[in-house]
């Protein structure tokens, strides 16, 4: 039972930073804005994060200074490609490398070093149901904050007028251009959010994973969350279950070992980005689906007439 519980929490743990990032991106790309710099983004975060908690010892300072740099990063790939017309697939990678390249230079200074984790916040009655009760109910509070965020970003694109501008936006910008919606500042707004839910899910990864600074410590979550974006369909909500099962893929394989499943471990660390590749395939065969999903000016330059 013990195993049980701690697999499962291992396999929260493990999602929640996916979840984070993808949530944000689902609601970028919504706006018809495609942000391949979701990795940039979360490591950027993760290191001003570690900065801030390391310099104050205050994890929640970390935390909103994580979004508020992840939100920067966001901004400049927004400026780039929404006000000077840059190529999106471009400028998204562009991003990635270039924070990857920041944080390994700005980062070595802390390489090794530490700083205080999250700490975990049982909610009261649940936490102490039988073996359910501590795997699911005795987390940090970013934990849950993901789940209310994916609920909170699903219900705004169906049920507010704000979120459905923005799906409108992403479906037909010159339309929603012609009866007066600002495009570029919604896009602008969006990719914000994004950026800030990546840094947090940044953060996340010393605060609760790995609570000290490793170069490359997003180590590709940025990519799979792309790929749980798409798998979801566009909704936040599915995007929370997405983040689960590909946290799960990344927990069990390295459990598989103690159940006597005798693999090499570099077969084992491949498994969540094979999943990822496979998931991607798989939907990519079902264009419509695709069509049906995907935001109809995803990707696409806007260009603004007066």
């Amino acid at each position: 039972m013990e195993l049980i519980q701690a697999i499962i929490a291992s396999i929260i743990v493990a999602a929640t930073p996916l979840a984070f990032a993808a949530i944000g991106e689902v609601v970028a790309e919504k706006s018809g804005v495609l942000n391949l710099g979701v990795e940039g983004m979360m490591i950027v975060g993760a290191l001003a994060g570690f900065a801030t908690t390391f310099e104050t010892g205050s994890p929640a300072l970390g935390v909103l200074v994580a979004a508020a740099a992840g939100t920067t990063a966001a901004l400049a790939f927004g400026f780039l490609t929404q006000i000077l017309l840059a190529n999106q697939v471009a400028t998204g990678l562009a991003l990635t490398l270039f924070c990857l390249g920041l944080t390994a230079l700005a980062g070595h200074a802390y390489s090794g070093q530490a700083t205080p984790p999250l700490q975990p916040i049982p909610i009261p009655l649940l936490s102490e149901i039988p073996v359910l009760g501590p795997a699911l109910f005795a987390h940090d509070a970013l934990v849950y904050l993901a789940v209310a965020l994916a609920l909170a970003a699903g219900w705004f694109l169906r049920s507010t007028r704000a979120g459905l501008i923005l799906r409108a936006i992403g479906e037909n910008p010159d339309a929603a251009h012609a009866i007066g919606y600002p495009v570029v500042l919604a896009r602008l707004m969006a990719l914000a959010f994004g950026g800030a839910l990546a840094g947090i899910g940044g953060a996340y990864l010393f605060l609760v994973q790995t609570p000290h600074w490793v170069e490359n410590m997003t180590s590709g979550r940025g990519w799979i969350a792309l790929a749980i974006v798409v798998f979801a369909g566009w909704r936040p909500e599915r995007a929370l279950l997405g983040a689960y099962l590909f946290g799960g893929v990344s927990v069990i394989q390295l459990h598989m070992q103690a159940f006597g499943i005798d693999i090499d471990a570099q077969y084992l660390s491949m498994a969540p980005y094979l999943a990822t590749i496979v998931v991607l395939a798989l939907i990519s065969h079902d264009k419509t689906r695709q069509r049906m999903n995907a935001p109809a000016a995803l990707g696409r330059p806007f260009f603004q007439s007066s």
